[in-house]
C-alpha cells in the first residue's frame, strides 16, 4: 500500500509541473506549427493522401488520447475533411494505383467513424473504400500483398505498416473475424522469407517472381538491413495485436515473432549512443549514421510491447535508454520555442526509376532531412510509450471491473447489427466510457467487463468495480431481455462481503429521471450513502457555468484538479461510515466510505464518460479529463493487496 501511494503522489506532483510540458506534446504542437493548414510531406507543394499525413494523424490521436486536449483531435478533423467528401470518396487516392502506404490513413478514418459528430457516416465509407482495396489488391501467389502495383511479386517489410494494423481494426470494427486469418499470413510470409538466420535481421524486401536486380537470385531477398524497414515491421506487429483477438490461435504466432526480434533489436543498439544505425548491424562502418526514424520506431516497439507483456520488462530498460539517445543526438530547440527532429533519412526503397538497388552505397545516398514526418511521428508515439513508463506501477497486476448487467443497453452498430453501448470500454461515442477505460490501462491497469449479477466468483480477481446508471424499463426496450436487472439483497450481500475484504466499489448514479434510483440506492445505503431525489446543477442549453463544481483544496482525491463539470446529478446524503469529499455548497457532490479493508466511493452522475472528458463539447476551464486520470490513480491506490 505505501509503495503504491507513493507512486500515486509521484504520478500528481509530476500533473503539478505544467511547465514542463511532455516531449511528445512539444513535439506535436511543433508539428501543428510547421502546418498550420494542411500537411506538406517531403518537398511536395501540394497536400495529398499520403502514408505520411497518416503516420502523423496517428501521432496526434494518441497526444488527445493523452491530453483530453481537443485541439489535436480539431486538427485531425481539419486535415482529414480536405479529402474526405460526403460519398466517401477521397481526394487524390486512386484505389487502381494498388499502392499499400495509401492505406494508412485509413486507421484515423476508423476512429472518426466511431465518434459522435455530424457526418461520420462520410469516414466510414471512405474506410469501406480502402478495405476495399485491400480486397481487391494484387498479391503474391502465397497470398501476400503486393507492395504497389509497379513493384509486382514484392513484399516489402514497410507494407506490413502501411495496411495490416487498418486491416485488423477494420476486421474488428466491422466484425469480420474471417480477415484474421489473412492478417496472421501476411506476417508468416515475412518470417518465412526475410529472416537471416545468423543474425535475426530481417531483410527489406523480397521478390517472389526472382526478376529484380536486387533480388537474391535463390532466396528473393534484397541485400541489406535498413533501420526503418525494421522500424515499420515492429510498429506493425504491436499495433496489429491492440486489435487481433485474444482467442485467435494465430495470436500466439504474432507475439512470438514480438519476442524472436526484440532481443536482435537490443543486440544491434549501439552501446555508446543507445540510438541505432541506418544500417542496423555495419554501425561505424564508413559512411553509416546514427538515424533518427528507426530509433524512434524500435523506442516505440519495445516500450509498447514490454507495456503490453509481451516481452520482458528489461526491453523497457533498452527503450529509456534508447530514447535518451534520442534526445541527445537528434532533438534540437530552436528560438521559437519549437522542438525539431534532425537526422531522419528522405525514402529508402527498392527498384522503380532510378533503380535502386539496395546496396550498401544505396542507402547511405538518400538525402537526410530535418523533421521528416517519417521521424517526427514515430518520436511522438515512442515518447509517450516513455512518458506513460513511470505511471504503469499504480495499476500493476490491478484490474478494473464494469458492470454491464445493470447498466445494459444496446444500439444499431456500424454494420446493422445489435451491440452494446452507453457507459461502456468498448464504446467510442460520446456515450462510452472508452477514453476513461484508456486511462485506467495507462496506468497500468486491465479492464474488464462484468456482464453477470455480482457473485463472489464473478468479482473474484477485481479490484475495482463500477456500477453506472442502472437501467429504467424504458432503457431495457429493445434489448435481448426486455426488463431491467434491478439489484437484489444477494447482489448487496456478495458486493458488501467483497469491499470488506479489500475491493474499491464505485457508485454512479444519474439524475432519478434517467437512473434506478430506488434498488441502486439499497446497495449504496450499506455503505451510509443515499442517492436523493434531489437533482441539482440542472444546466439550460450552453450555460455551462450551471454545471461548475470546484474542488476544495488539499482534496484526498483530486489534488490537481481545480475545476470539473457535472451536470443534472443526484445529491447524496451521508452518514457513517460515509463522508462528503466534493460538495457544492450544501449538496454533497461525491462520498466516500471506508468499509472494513475496503473503499466505497459514489457521486450522483457518470460524469466521465467520453462527452465530459474528450475535450471537445465542455470549455477548457473544466478539467474533467484530469479529474478522471487523478480519480483512476486514487482508486487503484486504495485496493487492498491481494484482492
Amino acid at each position: 500500500m505505501i509503495i503504491r501511494v507513493l507512486l500515486f503522489l509521484l504520478l500528481v506532483s509530476g500533473n503539478m509541473l505544467a511547465q514542463q510540458v511532455p516531449w511528445s506534446q512539444r513535439m506535436a504542437d511543433s508539428f501543428m506549427t510547421w502546418h498550420k493548414d494542411s500537411i506538406l510531406v517531403g518537398n511536395n507543394k501540394t497536400s495529398r493522401w499520403d502514408y505520411e499525413q497518416g503516420l502523423m494523424l496517428k501521432a496526434l490521436e494518441r497526444v488527445w488520447y493523452r491530453t483530453g486536449n481537443a485541439r489535436y483531435f480539431d486538427y485531425i478533423v481539419k486535415d482529414i475533411n480536405q479529402f474526405v467528401n460526403a460519398d466517401g470518396s477521397i481526394r487524390t487516392y486512386k484505389l487502381e494505383d494498388f499502392n499499400i502506404d495509401n492505406v494508412t490513413t485509413g486507421r484515423v478514418l476508423l476512429m472518426l467513424a466511431q465518434q459522435s459528430q455530424p457526418g461520420r457516416e462520410k469516414y466510414q465509407k471512405a474506410a469501406q473504400l480502402l478495405r476495399k482495396q485491400l480486397a481487391e489488391h494484387p498479391r503474391t501467389k502465397e497470398g501476400g500483398f503486393w507492395h504497389k502495383k509497379r513493384y509486382p511479386y514484392q513484399m516489402w517489410l514497410d507494407g506490413l505498416y502501411m495496411a495490416q494494423p487498418f486491416y485488423t481494426e477494420y476486421s474488428a470494427v466491422f466484425n469480420e473475424p474471417q480477415n484474421f486469418n489473412d492478417i496472421a499470413k501476411q506476417f508468416a510470409l515475412i518470417e518465412k522469407h526475410l529472416i537471416d538466420p545468423k543474425t535475426g535481421l530481417l531483410y527489406h524486401g523480397y521478390d517472389e517472381s526472382r526478376e529484380q536486380k536486387w533480388a537474391n537470385p535463390k532466396t528473393g531477398q534484397s541485400p541489406h538491413f535498413w533501420g526503418r524497414a525494421l522500424g515499420w515491421y515492429i510498429m506493425a506487429l504491436v499495433d496489429v495485436l491492440d486489435y487481433f483477438p485474444q482467442s485467435h490461435p494465430e495470436r500466439a504466432n504474432l507475439v512470438k515473432y514480438v519476442q524472436r526480434l526484440a532481443p536482435v533489436l537490443v543486440t544491434y543498439q549501439d552501446p555508446k549512443s543507445g540510438a541505432w544505425w541506418q544500417m542496423v548491424d555495419q554501425g561505424g562502418r564508413q559512411g553509416n549514421y546514427l538515424e533518427a526514424s528507426a530509433s524512434s520506431m524500435f523506442v516505440y516497439g519495445l516500450a509498447k510491447a514490454a507495456r503490453m507483456g509481451y516481452v520482458d520488462q528489461s526491453y523497457g530498460a533498452a527503450a529509456q535508454k534508447g530514447y535518451q539517445g534520442i534526445l541527445k543526438n537528434f532533438i534540437q530547440e530552436e528560438s521559437d520555442g519549437t522542438i525539431s527532429l534532425n537526422k531522419t533519412v528522405s525514402v529508402g526503397g527498392l527498384g522503380g526509376t532510378p533503380y535502386r538497388d539496395g546496396s550498401y552505397e544505396y542507402y547511405l545516398s538518400e538525402p537526410i532531412r530535418k523533421n521528416d514526418l517519417k521521424g517526427v511521428g514515430p518520436f511522438i508515439m515512442a515518447s509517450i510509450e516513455i512518458e506513460m513508463a513511470p505511471e504503469l506501477g499504480l495499476g500493476k497486476g490491478k484490474r478494473v471491473g464494469l458492470d454491464y448487467y445493470f447498466n445494459n443497453e444496446y444500439r444499431k452498430g456500424p454494420t446493422g447489427e445489435t451491440e452494446r453501448f452507453h457507459y461502456t470500454w468498448e464504446d467510442r461515442m460520446h456515450s462510452g466510457f472508452w477514453l476513461w477505460g484508456n486511462t485506467f490501462r495507462e496506468l497500468g491497469a486491465t479492464t474488464k467487463a462484468i456482464p453477470t449479477a455480482p457473485t463472489a466468483e464473478s468479482l473474484k480477481g477485481v479490484d475495482v468495480y463500477i456500477i453506472v446508471d442502472p437501467d429504467t424499463p424504458k432503457e431495457t426496450a429493445g434489448r435481448p431481455s426486455a426488463k431491467p436487472n434491478y439489484i437484489q439483497t444477494a447482489d448487496i450481500q456478495a458486493i458488501t462481503d467483497w469491499v470488506k475484504a479489500g475491493g474499491v466499489l464505485v457508485l454512479m448514479a444519474n439524475d432519478t429521471a434517467n437512473c434506478e434510483i430506488k434498488h441502486f440506492n439499497q446497495l449504496a445505503q450499506a455503505f451510509g450513502i443515499r442517492f436523493t431525489d434531489k437533482n441539482v446543477n440542472m444546466v439550460q442549453g450552453n450555460h455551462y457555468e450551471q454545471g461548475k463544481v470546484l474542488i476544495p483544496a488539499n482534496n484526498p482525491i483530486f489534488k490537481t484538479t481545480k475545476t470539473v463539470y457535472i451536470k443534472e446529478l443526484a445529491a447524496l446524503e451521508v452518514k457513517s461510515p460515509a463522508k462528503a469529499t466534493v460538495a457544492n455548497g450544501n449538496d454533497v457532490i461525491m462520498a466516500v466510505a471506508k468499509v472494513g479493508k475496503g473503499t466505497v466511493f459514489a457521486v450522483g452522475d457518470p460524469w466521465l464518460y467520453n462527452e465530459y472528458t474528450d475535450g471537445r463539447k465542455i470549455p477548457a476551464v473544466y478539467e474533467n479529463f484530469n479529474a478522471g486520470k487523478e480519480l483512476a490513480g486514487w482508486l487503484l491506490t486504495q485496493a487492498y493487496p491481494g484482492m
